[in-house]
């Protein structure tokens, strides 16, 4: 039997790399696994080599311990891997195949799949719409930061890159297709962003500067990036973004001193439920709903807020009872008053990846530059998770089976 090596969950502020099975085609029992998928049979799958595999922010919320995930989770929703197997079912992909694997599972049958909307399958999660690999209540498919995985409706989910040997040369670019880019371009797109916006992102983790590079990328004229932590603001302007320091001062006064008028045109939350607000660094309180209602006072009436940082129904480290259960005291009157859009929940990547894809490999944007891709050793992740908790200013790309040159 091929060995298989994952990172696993296994408490509160600690990962570890784990022996698991290797991939069959079937859903079997184990951590996370919901019960009415146990012996869910998957002749539409394939079994991928990992070629890399990205700890995310995501990820992070679970290793924090601010979710229900079980101990035992295997992590990992940011998949790029080698076909090695095909299900019986399987026509289009091949055993050979280099490709990207969108976070959210997807069926590609049920209307919201139809509709576009892959980040809400109806079909894949018996608990609620939507799924992910490695995610708690995403019903239990398990992830794919591991040597191998198993991709399920493969010939609706894994896009085929057109040539192994440029995929390779452009892997740490590639790598990211399968989350951060789309969800920062989503984040962009749905804020409206176009030829000559003004931007505002908050949160300058890699799905913040993917946004940035995706609003570079839609035409805006200027992409300002605010953060506390003084590394990850200093990668945003390596790339040509503007930044302020959210705990130097009112976020309003500090656009207009870049601006010349104290709000813009669109905005991106890029930070999620463990937001913090007045202080510095580790001294900021926590307080989830300052980054929503401070982009609701800097955005423009009649604009728009791209949400695609995370916010959950289950947080057993918040800071109240109400934000353990996911409700925020949201300013929704602002919003209101100045006619504002929002759109929130998971990126539906298939509706970007492969226009993405294209920009990449025509050397149209450098997303692993912006996001300062590093790879390391699959064995190398619990100090890749605990570099990233503590501020890095890198996305790290584990490298399970040496597909990427030193």
């Amino acid at each position: 039997m091929t060995r298989n090596r994952a990172v696993a969950y296994k408490g509160p502020g600690k990962v570890e790399v784990i022996d698991i099975d290797y991939p069959s085609f079937e859903l079997k029992d184990g951590p996370g696994v919901n019960p009415e998928n146990v012996g869910r049979k998957l002749p539409h799958a394939v079994i991928l080599k990992t070629v890399s595999t990205n700890i995310c922010g995501s990820d992070q919320h679970m290793v924090r311990g601010r979710t229900t995930a079980p101990t035992d989770l295997v992590l990992g929703h940011e998949i790029t891997g080698e076909v090695v197997e095909v299900g019986p079912d399987v026509e289009f992909v091949k055993v050979g195949d280099i490709v990207s694997v969108p976070f959210n599972i997807s069926c590609g049958r049920c209307r919201n799949c139809k509709a576009g909307k892959t980040g809400i399958c109806l079909n894949v999660n018996p608990d609620r719409p939507g799924s992910a690999y490695g995610y708690v209540d995403m019903g239990g498919w398990v992830g794919g930061q591991a040597e191998y995985v198993l991709v399920p409706y493969a010939d609706w989910n894994a896009l085929v890159f057109p040539d192994r040997e440029q995929a390779l040369e452009k892997i740490l670019d590639l790598t990211m297709l399968s989350d951060i880019f789309p969800t920062g371009f989503h984040g962009a797109v749905t804020a409206g962003v176009g030829v000559g916006s003004t931007v505002y992102i908050a949160g300058a983790g890699p799905v913040g500067l993917a946004a940035a590079a995706g609003a570079q990328l839609l035409g805006a004229a200027v992409v300002i990036v605010g953060d506390l932590n003084g590394q990850r603001l200093a990668q945003a302007r390596s790339f040509g973004c503007e930044t302020i320091d959210v705990g130097e001062g009112d976020i309003a006064d500090q656009l207009e001193q870049l601006l010349g008028v104290p709000e813009v045109d669109a905005a991106v939350d890029a930070v999620g439920f463990e937001a913090r607000g007045q202080g510095h660094g580790a001294d900021a309180a926590e307080a989830p709903a300052t980054v929503l209602n401070s982009l609701m006072d800097v955005t423009a009436a009649g604009g728009a807020i791209g949400i695609p940082g995370l916010y959950v129904t289950g947080d057993p480290g918040a800071t109240d009872e109400a934000a353990q259960k996911g409700s925020l005291s949201l300013s929704f009157g602002t919003g209101w008053a100045k006619s504002l859009s929002f759109t929130t929940g998971q990126c539906p990547v298939m509706r970007y990846n492969r226009q993405l894809m294209m920009a990449i490999l025509h050397d149209k944007v450098q997303i692993a530059k912006a996001v300062n891709a590093t790879a390391i050793p699959l064995e190398d992740a619990p100090r890749g998770y605990a570099e990233f908790d503590a501020g890095a200013a890198t996305k790290y790309v584990l490298n399970p089976n040496g597909f990427i040159a030193a």
